[in-house]
């Protein structure tokens, strides 16, 4: 989450010296740099304020000793306290029930519901569960598809439900058939909106009347930043959950929204989301290159098409494709065909195409000269979602921490 807050407490390691123990004088300046790293981090204000003042209440008074510098004593007050915020063990699910046990996923549309789904299904699969999964989402027959090719690839059964059926309905008729076919978990996606509202709130508060589930997973994206403490609040108002899902973790650059939302709801975060096919080249800081466009094109594709997933991105990143340009199956063909007439250099390095080369891969794929140029529109609006999505992480911050003091590890 916070290099930048790595960076500040080295610096505080390096300027608080010569004292045999904490003082509100000496730490005055040394929590101003933690306040701000923080708020840089975008966590909510609240929060911060919170945070410092059980950090100076801790420090205060506290002697230092052995070979630690006031600033390495100050610093390991410091990640004691986030750690307590954050929590000081895992978590698990609790699925102590009699089978099946339901999980119930709310958060808001595009925070990654669906997608963790299928990793939880994974998950379950791999502690030998049997896994049902069923969308309640009504008002998108995307979302149902969806989570229908989602299950198929993590290897969970699928329980097929139509919009024109009430959600509690569907719910109710996936436990039954999860009971009679001996299924130990049953997940329900619920729908989301791009906001939260009245009428969705009523709608999952009741599915979760219903069900009586094992676990209430809040699932957050956490490239929303302040946003993700007012959301949180409002499901944890309505809900009783059992835990939070924080997603993207490692496409926020801050990271912020892990201790707000951690902090607001008083809930654990039983499980952070990274897990993007191309995570770990965007962190190690290499480019997106067509082949990379050529494989997000094929599994968008399998996934029924980038027109079926714009209501499942976040705002943001949706206003960055223009889905009127890749509409059916035979486009999908087309552009495949573009980026296989090309060199593997070309595809390593798109800036170097220019007009003789344009030409060569028309000819080549069978194509006019436009929709070379069309394609390479299309891939510069896909480079720069991946852009947004580059970012680091909690831990990286939490171990360079422990770096900084003499014994910990």
């Amino acid at each position: 989450m916070l290099d930048n807050l790595t960076t500040r407490l080295a610096k505080i390691v390096k300027t608080i010296r010569g004292e045999a123990r904490l003082t509100e004088a000496n730490v005055q300046d040394a929590l101003r740099e933690v306040r701000i790293a923080l708020l840089e981090a975008d966590v909510a204000l609240p929060v911060v304020k919170h945070f410092i003042e059980q950090v100076r209440v801790a420090a205060l008074g506290q002697e230092v000793v052995g070979s630690l510098t006031p600033g390495q004593a100050l610093v390991g007050i410091v990640h004691r306290e986030l750690t307590k915020l954050m929590g000081e063990a895992h978590a698990a699910l609790n699925l102590a029930v009699a089978p099946p046990a339901v999980i119930l996923m709310a958060g808001l549309q595009g925070s990654g519901k669906t997608t963790t789904v299928g990793k939880l299904s994974v998950y379950l699969r791999e502690q030998k569960k049997k896994v049902l999964v069923v969308s309640c989402d009504i008002y998108r027959p995307a979302a149902i598809e969806q989570l229908k090719t989602v299950a198929a690839q993590a290897g969970a059964e699928f329980f097929a439900s139509h919009s024109g059926e009430k959600p509690e309905e569907i719910a109710k008729k996936a436990v039954d058939h999860a009971r009679t076919h001996y299924c130990d978990v049953v997940i329900v996606d619920t729908a989301g909106r791009l906001a939260v509202d009245e009428p969705m709130m009523q709608e999952i508060a009741a599915l979760h009347a219903a069900l009586k589930p094992a676990e209430t997973l809040f699932v957050v994206d956490a490239m929303q930043g302040q946003d993700a403490v007012n959301v949180a609040h409002a499901f944890n108002e309505r809900l009783p959950l059992t835990g939070v899902v924080l997603t993207k973790l490692d496409g926020d650059s801050r990271g912020g929204a892990a201790l707000s939302v951690r902090h607001v709801t008083g809930k654990p975060i039983k499980f952070a989301g990274t897990g993007e096919k191309l995570a770990d080249k965007l962190r190690k800081g290499k480019g997106f290159d067509l082949e990379d466009f050529k494989q997000q094109l094929q599994q968008m594709n399998k996934m029924g098409g980038i027109a079926s997933m714009m209501d499942k991105l976040p705002a943001q990143l949706a206003g960055q494709i223009n889905p009127a340009q890749l509409q059916d199956s035979r486009q999908f063909v087309r552009i495949e065909g573009i980026i296989n007439s090309m060199t593997k250099k070309e595809r390593a390095n798109p800036e170097i195409i220019k007009a003789t080369r344009k030409r060569r891969i028309a000819a080549g794929a069978g194509v006019p000269v436009q929709e070379v140029n069309r394609m390479l529109k299309q891939f510069e609006q896909m480079q720069q979602m991946m852009k947004m999505m580059k970012g680091g992480n909690l831990q990286r911050m939490m171990r360079n921490m422990k770096g900084m003091l003499p014994g910990m590890r």
